[in-house]
């Protein structure tokens, strides 16, 4: 009987089955840092308030959309993946050429940073977006054309810029323009009729006995005339005219493509509306009655000052001579 050779049955040698034992470890530890970070990555995409996103220019295929999306889309992710046209449907219907626009810019410029537009949401809320993107390699041959970007919710930002501009433009009391916006706008359009050729009039009110209706019934009272004068001239007035309160219970108007006589006949139908107001104050009812000056644009006007002033010095001369009424100046 022969002896079997002692190596036959030896065991592996340890240094070998150590390192082995060694590597499996160090790759599981790999894989258990490839996790960690991949968990890291999801919770921080998670995290992110804002819509990162790639798209394959030339197959028309979002390639990548970040978990904001369905907070700030109110729309699942999968039928974006599966369709681009979901993107295109969720954009507000005036802002979709502009938003494909400016993404097609990209192509030229390497990047965009100031695209803005409005989307609806699953639930019919409107909001604004900040959508920034880029190219993400520089024209190497043979590669995809695939664009990345980031896209923001700044509705509260554009809600805050609609009421900061209201309040710079807005007279607090009757919700027309104040002095100032009211003056841009009329130097505005002064400078369009010069340049085209167009007839302009300008018109200025006051309330007659003004200070009587305060000192009798009280300035709320009087607050409340305003307003309902301020609403009688955005009524009377037509679409496009200028309107304001430039002072006290002074307001002026600006009739752009206006000529002499229609600009009369705004003037008188606003006049007619006033004095059908009634104003009732414990028990007592009351009406009031304003002073009009109304005039033109002539050759010879160099700006807007020139027709306030002949405005201006009509309506006093219409006070003069009794109140209630329109003088052309």
């Amino acid at each position: 009987m022969v002896d079997k050779n002692p190596q036959d049955s030896s065991p592996p040698q340890w240094p070998e089955a150590a390192q082995t034992l060694m590597a499996l470890m160090q790759a599981r530890g790999e894989v258990a840092r490839l996790s960690e970070r991949e968990q890291l990555l999801s919770s921080l995409l998670v995290s992110v308030n804002a819509v990162l996103w790639a798209f394959n220019w030339e197959t028309r295929e979002v390639l990548y959309v970040s978990p904001a999306y369905e907070r700030i889309f109110g729309r699942p992710t999968d039928p974006l993946l599966a369709d681009y046209n979901q993107w295109r449907d969720s954009v507000y219907p005036d802002d979709l050429e502009e938003a494909e626009r400016s993404l097609a810019s990209v192509l030229d410029k390497g990047s965009v940073e100031d695209r803005e537009y409005r989307i609806v949401t699953a639930d019919g809320q409107v909001r604004w977006l900040s959508d920034k993107c880029f190219i993400n390699r520089q024209g190497e041959p043979g590669q995809p054309l695939i664009i990345v970007g980031i896209a923001e919710d700044i509705t509260e930002k554009k809600h805050l810029e609609t009421e900061l501009q209201r309040l710079a433009t807005t007279d607090e009391l009757t919700e027309s323009s104040n002095r100032r916006h009211f003056f841009e706008c009329a130097n505005h359009e002064f400078e369009r009729a010069r340049t085209q050729g167009t007839p302009l009039s300008f018109l200025m009110l006051d309330i007659d006995d003004f200070k009587t209706v305060n000192d009798t019934y009280g300035h709320q009272e009087g607050d409340n005339v305003l307003q309902r004068i301020a609403e009688c001239g955005r009524a009377a007035l037509r679409r496009g005219d200028v309107f304001g309160r430039i002072g006290g219970e002074e307001f002026a108007a600006v009739f752009p493509g206006c000529e002499p006589g229609v600009a009369m006949q705004v003037a008188e139908r606003l006049q007619r509306e006033i004095q059908q107001l009634s104003f009732s104050h414990d028990s007592r009812t009351f009406t009031i009655t304003i002073s009009q000056g109304l005039t033109s644009l002539l050759p010879e006007d160099d700006s807007v000052d020139s027709l306030f002033s002949r405005a201006d010095a009509a309506m006093y001369e219409a006070k003069r001579q009794g109140k209630n009424r329109i003088i052309p100046g």
